[in-house]
C-alpha cells in the first residue's frame, strides 16, 4: 500500500560558510513506520553562488520555523548509465564547474514522532494538511 505524500513550499535562507541568501524550498512528508514521519527537504541553489562561497558538499537551510537543517549535494549530477559505479562521482562528491548550473540540495528528517511535532518543526505544512 502506497503512503500518502504531502508537499508544501517554504521561504527561508541558505547559509554557506556564514554567508546567507534567501531561498525557497519544498518539504514533503509521508507516514513512516510506527508513529514516525519521513520528511524530505529539497531546494535549488545556483552553482556559481555556492562555489564563490566555498561550498563543498553541505550547507545549512534556515527554515521558516528558524530551524537550522543541514542540506547536502549528493554529487549525483555525473550519471554514467550505471556502467562504472566506482567512477560515477569522479570528484569526491564535491561541487565544481562541471556540475549543472542549478544544484539540488536535500535533507531527510525522521525525528518527528507525532503530527503535533511535525507541525511545530515544519509550519509550512499548516496550509497543506
Amino acid at each position: 500500500m502506497e503512503k500518502h505524500i504531502v508537499k508544501a513550499d517554504g521561504n527561508g535562507a541558505i547559509d554557506v560558510n556564514g554567508q546567507v541568501s534567501p531561498v525557497t524550498y519544498t518539504v514533503s512528508f509521508k507516514e513512516g513506520r510506527g508513529h514516525s514521519y519521513e520528511v524530505d527537504i529539497r531546494l535549488m541553489a545556483p552553482r556559481d553562488w555556492l562555489l564563490q562561497r566555498g561550498f563543498k558538499r553541505d550547507a545549512v537551510l534556515v527554515s521558516q520555523s528558524g530551524a537550522r537543517i543541514p542540506v547536502y549535494h549528493d554529487g549525483g549530477s555525473h550519471h554514467d548509465g550505471g556502467s562504472h559505479h566506482h567512477d560515477v562521482d569522479h570528484h569526491g562528491g564535491r561541487l565544481d564547474t562541471s556540475d549543472v548550473i542549478s544544484i539540488e540540495l536535500t535533507a531527510r528528517d525522521d525525528s518527528c514522532t507525532s503530527e503535533g511535532d511535525l507541525m511545530r518543526k515544519y509550519p509550512e505544512f499548516d496550509a497543506a494538511v
